[in-house]
Parts: structure tokens; C-alpha cells; sequence
């Protein structure tokens, strides 16, 4: 079963951060991703980029599109990454969050996919 791990984590703190310790903090996400690899639950996964990069669109009522720039709500920590996971249970996808690094930094939540069906 498909599991969304969304990392979210407060982005400021890390935007001049010491270069040793953002070697440090990489290090910690690669060698999770590793993990995961090894274990054979990793099937994808990505950083994203600044929530200033962001741009939100939105249909209004009255059909027309409306384009923002920035995250859809100001909030204290930012969705900054995702690892999708395939593993046996929610249980299972509890324990691999509880060991990504964002989960000290910050919250990960954890959210069962449903598979769309592809037509031929």
C-alpha cells in the first residue's frame, strides 16, 4: 500500500543556516532515503523549493482563474518535501515517518494514496 509522507518544517530557520550544519541536515535526508531504498519502500521523493517560489491558482465562482503568488495559507511551517512509500500498513508508515527527519524539526503526515486506475 501507497503511503504520502508530507514533510512539513518551519522554513526560515533553515534559509542561513551554517554550511556544516546544512551538510549535516542533508545528510540526515539522504541516508532516510537510503533507508528506504534499502528496505525496498521508497518509490519516490523530492525536495521543493521556497514557498516564496510558490504561485496558487484558483477557479473562481464566476469561472475565471485566478493566479496568486506565494502558498495558498501563511502558516509556520511549510510543506517542504514528500517521500511516497510502498509498504505493508499504516503501522508501517507510522514507524518509517517517526524516523524521517523532519519529524524532529517539524511534523510529518502521513496519508494513504488511492491508486487511479490507468486505461489502456
Amino acid at each position: 500500500m501507497q503511503f504520502m509522507l508530507s514533510l512539513f518544517t518551519p522554513e526560515a530557520p533553515f534559509e542561513n543556516m551554517p554550511e556544516d550544519r546544512a551538510r549535516e541536515r542533508f545528510g540526515a535526508y539522504m541516508a532516510y532515503r537510503a533507508a528506504l531504498v534499502e528496505a525496498g519502500a521508497f518509490v519516490e521523493g523530492a525536495r521543493l523549493r521556497p514557498v516564496a517560489d510558490a504561485t496558487t491558482v484558483r477557479i473562481s465562482t464566476e469561472g475565471q482563474t485566478q493566479v496568486l503568488d506565494g502558498p495558498y495559507a501563511e502558516t509556520k511551517e511549510q510543506l517542504g518535501g514528500y517521500f511516497l512509500i510502498d509498504v505493508a500498513d499504516l503501522d508501517t508508515a507510522i514507524s518509517w515517518a517517526a524516523r524521517c527527519p523532519a519529524a524532529s524539526e517539524g511534523i510529518v503526515e502521513v496519508r494513504p494514496v488511492w491508486p487511479v486506475p490507468v486505461r489502456a
